[in-house]
């Protein structure tokens, strides 16, 4: 009985900071991806649990195999998977430009199949993953997140709830992305549009000219040629972007404080 009275305060000064930690890295960019193993994720947040002490409070004693801590787990593993979600909000933007993108100029066709992950993507959304997730580490991403995880032992302690207002928020923000992604493949929808336009007024004229061989090859090449100029304007907006989602989060952390 001494033991486990040793013990039980150890027990909940890390099992509740590992199971948010995990719940954040699984649903976070970059890492949360299927390209990092699950041990990875697993070890990642342990380190973290030992890091995140000094935030964590060490007044919650609640037993772990009660309904209670069962209750505090679920409560944890909600609050890193919303904060994750929300700051995944930035990749899935260039994500769904890539989509777009590949889907006006042709390039949707072509997919890139990888067995080992079971996933399949296109040129231009690869392309556009990898720019992103360099800007990611370049920013300091990886930091970025370790410093909302302590925020959020702050702002929701183990024990006091998350609040509907964190939920609702996040979900109604989900939209943006769309949005987003629009604003940025805007360019390139309305070049490809304006050539394929300009297409059909040939082909009326010229009804027996044979355009649609041709037409395509001159989408695809208007495309890039946008896309090019697109291009070097994504890291300035992922930038951006970021710092809209951290502003969110900042001002849920400042309404569970209020």
């Amino acid at each position: 009985m001494e033991l486990a009275g040793y013990l039980l305060p150890l027990l909940n000064a890390l099992w509740w900071p590992f199971i948010r930690n995990l719940a954040l890295l699984s649903s976070a960019p970059v890492v949360g991806d299927i390209l990092v193993p699950l041990p990875v994720r697993v070890l990642l947040s342990l380190v973290l649990s030992f890091m995140m002490l000094p935030f964590s409070p060490g007044n919650a004693v609640v037993d772990p195999f009660s309904v209670l801590g069962i209750a505090t787990t679920l409560e944890q593993a909600v609050i890193g998977g919303v904060l994750g979600l929300a700051m995944h909000f930035s990749m899935s933007v260039i994500n769904v430009l890539g989509y777009l993108v590949s889907s006006q100029i042709g390039f949707s066709m072509a997919q890139m199949n990888d067995p080992v992950n079971g996933t399949a993507s296109d040129v231009v959304s690869g392309m556009l993953s990898l720019l992103a997730i360099i800007v990611f580490f370049a920013i300091d991403g990886h930091l970025v997140l370790t410093g909302v995880l302590a925020a959020s032992f702050k702002a929701w302690p183990v024990g006091g709830g998350y609040g509907p207002v964190l939920l609702h928020t996040v979900a109604l923000k989900a939209a943006w992305i769309f949005a987003a992604a629009m604003l940025l493949a805007l360019p390139i929808v309305f070049s490809t549009l304006v050539v394929q336009l300009g297409f059909g007024l040939l082909n009326r004229v010229a009804p027996s000219l044979n355009l649609f061989s041709l037409g395509f090859s001159l989408t695809t090449l208007f495309g890039l040629m946008m896309l090019v100029q697109i291009v070097r304007f994504i890291p300035e907006h992922y930038i951006a972007m970021s710092n809209q989602v951290l502003e969110l989060i900042q001002q849920q952390m400042k309404a569970a404080h209020g």
